[in-house]
């Protein structure tokens, strides 16, 4: 599949006035469910030609797969999916709809004994051209009301400046529970998929955190590696761009668009995953990294992103659990990182939840950088 073909697989749906204009969205949408590990299914049990259909309610398509004892990773023709024995995350750009195969995946999830949910995340930056989403994705109030009716116990945020550069977040997250009943999960018959149960963990479970770095106006020379007219495969721009020096640990999946454009899923025999996607255009230009990688230091890391995809502006989240080794370090590593390096923070907020803390900062060039 090139590029072409993927946005056509969405051109239909945009408003008259905006299809013949080339544009095509690079921010994505984050979804990422957990189950309670108390139950005995997996995930990994369904099909392909079960997330096929899921993801016909997304519009977008599987281009390439791969797996290893931890994790299945799928490579999609708008960015990814990860699939482990009891967590799934989504991570679509363009003009996808993921929040519309949820009941679908909860279904899917029911036939593997999975009725109790612990975490739910749904998160995303600001859109460049939020008018050319489709419902319920056209507004951050549409993506909220849809989710509550799902999950009524859900919490919606807004970090950074809502007039601005800023970060969406909906999650379930309620303070923990003594004494609760276990008999309470079973999920009868007649009732409505809404009903599945929300409960956190009687404790915080493995470690669990996640780093993203969100750029833009990158620099055009690096941009112009990712497509067609300078390399023939992932493969070789994967190697060119120093992607794969990242995390050298990760066996990667990767994948060049026709013109433009690029994808890539990394696993390693830990089960923790990378991904990154590239919209290279010099008008739209995007580029996300995501990985749950166990750091506590992300300092390091987050420079090497930089340093290879050299965007004028980046955003940084990082989630960690209270198992995890990021949690209590995520506020110094941040300042470090505006200590060391030439960046200029223009905003920094952390947030408490009741087993995770969360970091959100943004970043413009500093004078000398």
């Amino acid at each position: 599949m090139d590029k072409q073909q993927a946005q056509q697989l969405q051109i239909a749906a945009l408003p008259p006035e905006i299809e013949s204009e080339h544009f095509f969205e690079g921010v994505e949408k984050l979804l990422e469910v957990w189950f309670d590990e108390r139950a005995t299914g997996d995930l990994r049990n369904i099909t392909r030609n079960q997330w096929e259909n899921l993801l016909r309610h997304v519009k977008c398509e599987i281009i390439s797969f791969t797996q290893n004892e931890h994790i299945d990773a799928f490579l999609l023709s708008e960015s990814s999916m990860f699939v482990s024995r009891r967590r799934w995350i989504l991570k679509t750009c363009g003009t996808t709809t993921p929040l519309k195969c949820l009941e679908q995946l909860l279904k899917l999830a029911q036939v593997e004994g999975y009725t109790v949910i612990t975490d739910i995340f749904y998160s995303r930056k600001n859109f460049t051209r939020p008018e050319v989403q489709n419902s319920p994705h056209k507004g951050f109030y549409e993506e909220v009301t849809y989710l509550d009716s799902i999950f009524p116990e859900g919490r919606s945020y807004c970090l950074g400046s809502i007039n601005q550069e800023c970060w969406y977040l909906y999650t379930f997250s309620q303070p923990e529970k003594e004494g609760e009943e276990e008999e309470e999960d079973e999920v009868k018959p007649n009732q409505k998929l809404q009903q599945l149960q929300l409960q956190q963990p009687a404790d915080f479970g493995d470690p669990d955190q996640t780093i993203e770095i969100l750029m833009q106006q990158l620099d055009n020379d690096v941009m112009a590696l990712f497509t067609k007219d300078k390399f023939a495969t992932g493969q070789e721009v994967t190697q060119s761009s120093g992607i794969d020096l990242l995390l050298p640990q990760m066996h990667i999946d990767d994948f060049l668009f026709d013109p433009c454009g690029y994808s890539m899923n990394g696993i390693n025999d830990k089960g923790e995953y990378m991904t990154i996607h590239i919209t290279p255009e010099e008008k739209f230009s995007y580029v996300s990294f995501e990985s749950n990688v166990a750091l506590d230091n992300y300092t390091r890391l987050i420079s090497q992103v930089i340093k290879t995809f050299k965007p004028g502006k980046f955003i940084v989240t990082i989630f960690a659990n209270k198992s995890s080794l990021a949690y209590e370090t995520m506020k110094e590593l941040e300042i470090e990182y505006s200590t060391l390096s030439n960046w200029q923070r223009t905003d920094m907020q952390c947030c408490n939840f009741p087993s995770y803390n969360l970091l959100f900062a943004q970043y413009s060039r500093g004078k000398s950088s």
